[in-house]
């Protein structure tokens, strides 16, 4: 045979054998342990992600949080990161703060301290954290700043953990600085001053929910600095840290990660990062953006959530693959475990942790996602293979004597289309402290000694549906549980329920635009305030709504259809924007900064009168009314197409809305 024909087969056989043959792994305690496990969560915030979840009807509302939450059933989080709300725009909406202004304290709006206790309910043992994405702008004295005041920060900062203790019951375990902006080193001292003397020693400094540096860089050159903060949480960091992150010996968390869309990819990029968030740089938390999809998807990053629950009219919600890929981890440790010191990468590709109670118990996680079905929508993700491998792991020091593991699986299955999630399977049994595994591509495994774990389930939820085409709100709520009306999505401004004593008529309940200045913004908030609602496909449709301007000849009011942006765009939102204003003028415009004027002319409207206005789109023409009499007619709207109906104020001022309604046609 010839020589060449002899070394081509020769090196065919040795890669057959190679790919069969079992790469070794050790685990084992007996030369230490690793770091400290600190929990895998979810974020509420940043901004109003969990806005449409209040208005669920139960019981899909409540199955909703136990796929969240409760232990042993969905993803069983075991942190929960919240928003303190500022007032301002913070990515698909704003969130209310417990202080508009600098005598005001209600600890009563919005929706996260709903869901706090909801958590806590479930899971007693969860760790809250509370961090400011903006501040109301009296803090900053009129400038877009919270640190020139930094006493005024903190106090207000502190306020709201002391608050959410007074009024909920709630113990937040760790606050932040200000989210993905500059940090301020004297105000980090300050803060943690102010909670000493304020008695709350117990709650622990984050900072600064940024990069890794300059923070950690600080934390080495300031002793007073480090003493402060008690963990570095950096923001997508791509599962590596940097060496002065490690030199500080701090907690490392990826305090903020995932914000991918949830399909089969999205579920494979979790995947990927729970475990190498750990090997690769030594963080002991991930917290995903965003806990739940539960906002309108035509925001920015729609469905970039664990789970979606975004059509609260209809009661239909998906629990997505991040929900049962976060359960391979969470049903099976608990915060307070430790990570051995034996973890890493596997020979072929994938990744591989393991964590021990110190009481016996071990929990091994493994994971093959190959590059392109594990892409997470930042940072680039550099080019790695992943093929089939046979893995055997050895059961070494404390865990030698182990006979039996639990088995749960998760197959992608990407070219089937047919994945299977955190299924389980039959136990393991060992032989002398051994297995073996035979590893596909795209795969979740977890083994394990503790024996609770469970695939919770409900019955399906009804099926997805449109926004109603007829919808009417006359915020007639005596006592309302939440202080925003239902569906209403603020993206600029704050709409609450307000009870008008001064009005003996039909106008006693109302919603109420409450800012009267310019928070200290985190996105670029419009200069008008804006509440979005409805089907972001509506084309054709009439709204209509009472008014009243609180603001003497500067104010003035709008209602809106076809509103096509909003999150951190909504300064460029177009759409048909019907506005009145105090000085007895009104303008038709083609976009919310109102500088594409399609009509305008004179209303004879004022403040502290009620008005009805009503705002029909047929086809490209629009046409208005005040008090049910024609006032303009014709107007030409050729773009955008479709969008969301609104309401809103012409600067951050005082104003009311009453019986709200739309009626689009039906698609």
């Amino acid at each position: 045979m010839d020589r060449r024909v002899v070394s081509v087969l020769m090196l065919l056989l040795g890669a057959t054998v190679d790919r069969c043959r079992p790469q070794a792994y050790v685990l084992d305690d007996g030369g230490g342990l690793g770091r400290v496990f600190d929990g895998v969560g979810g974020l509420s915030g940043g901004g109003a992600t969990s806005r449409l979840l209040i208005n669920y009807a139960e019981p899909h509302r409540s199955r909703i949080l136990d796929y969240l939450f409760k232990p042993n059933f969905g993803a069983s989080l075991q942190i929960l990161k919240v928003e303190m709300g500022g007032d301002a725009q913070t990515t698909d909406g704003t969130e209310p703060s417990h202080m508009h202004y600098e005598n005001d304290e209600n600890y009563f709006r919005g929706y996260e301290w709903w869901l706090m206790k909801e958590a806590k309910k479930r899971n007693p043992d969860i760790t809250l954290i509370g961090l400011p994405w903006a501040f109301p702008g009296w803090v900053g004295r009129g400038k877009n700043w919270p640190y020139d005041f930094p006493d005024i920060t903190a106090m207000y900062v502190v306020n709201w953990i002391i608050g959410a203790k007074q009024f909920h019951g709630l113990d937040i375990n760790y606050v932040g600085i200000w989210n993905e902006r500059s940090f301020d080193s004297k105000y980090i001292k300050l803060l943690r001053y102010t909670l000493d003397k304020s008695g709350l020693e117990r709650v622990r400094i984050i900072a600064s929910d940024n990069l890794w540096e300059p923070i950690a860089l600080s934390l080495l050159l300031d002793p007073e600095l480090s003493r402060a903060v008690d963990v570095i949480g950096a923001h997508y960091p791509g599962t590596t840290t940097v060496n002065d992150a490690l030199k500080t010996q701090k907690r490392l968390w990826s305090s903020e990660d995932y914000s991918t869309f949830n399909d089969e990819v999205g579920g494979g990029c979790w995947a990927r990062i729970l475990n190498q968030n750990y090997v690769n740089g030594n963080m002991t938390a991930t917290i995903s953006w965003n806990l739940v999809a539960s906002y309108y998807q035509d925001l920015p990053f729609g469905r970039d959530g664990l789970m979606t629950a975004e059509e609260p009219w209809s009661g239909h919600y998906v629990v997505d693959s991040p929900i049962w890929i976060t359960a391979h981890t969470t049903q099976f440790t608990q915060p307070g475990w430790t990570y051995l010191q034996t973890v890493g990468h596997l020979a072929k590709g994938g990744s591989y942790v393991a964590l021990t109670d110190r009481g016996g118990n071990l929990t091994v996680v493994i994971e093959t996602m190959t590059h392109d079905h594990s892409v997470c929508i930042r940072p680039p993700l550099p080019p790695f293979n992943v093929t089939p491998q046979i893995a055997t792991f050895q059961l070494e020091g404390s865990f030698a004597s182990i006979k039996e593991l639990q088995v749960w699986r998760s197959q992608f299955n990407f070219k089937t289309k047919k994945p299977s999630f955190f299924e389980r399977l039959a136990p393991l049994k060992l032989a002398n402290g051994s297995f073996t595994l035979s590893l596909s591509e795209d795969e979740v495994y977890t083994l394990t000694t503790v024996p609770t774990g469970q695939k919770g389930s409900y019955p399906d939820p009804p099926p997805s549906a449109h926004f109603p085409s007829t919808y009417k709100d006359d915020f007639c709520v005596r006592n309302p549980p939440f202080s925003e009306a239902p569906y209403f999505a603020d993206q600029t401004g704050v709409f609450e329920y307000y009870t008008n004593l001064t009005d003996p008529g039909p106008h006693v309940f109302t919603l109420r635009q409450v800012l009267t200045e310019r928070p200290i913004t985190w996105a670029t908030d419009a200069d008008q305030t804006i509440s979005v609602v409805g089907d972001y496909q509506w084309q054709y449709l009439t709204v209509t709504c009472d008014v009243f301007m609180e603001s003497a000849e500067t104010g003035g009011v709008f209602i809106a259809a076809r509103v096509d942006k909003g999150g951190q765009a909504v300064r460029s939102a177009k759409g048909l924007f019907f506005w009145v204003f105090a000085d007895g003028m009104y303008k038709v415009t083609n976009d919310l900064a109102g500088q594409t004027v399609l009509a305008e002319g004179q209303s004879g409207t004022q403040a502290y009168r009620w008005y009805t206005l009503s705002l029909t789109l047929q086809g490209q023409y629009a046409s208005g009314q005040l008090n049910g009499l024609p006032l303009w007619k014709n107007a030409t709207i050729t773009t955008p197409k479709n969008g969301w109906a609104a309401i809103g104020t012409h600067s951050f001022e005082l104003a009311q809305f009453d019986n709200f309604a739309v009626e689009a046609e039906e698609e």
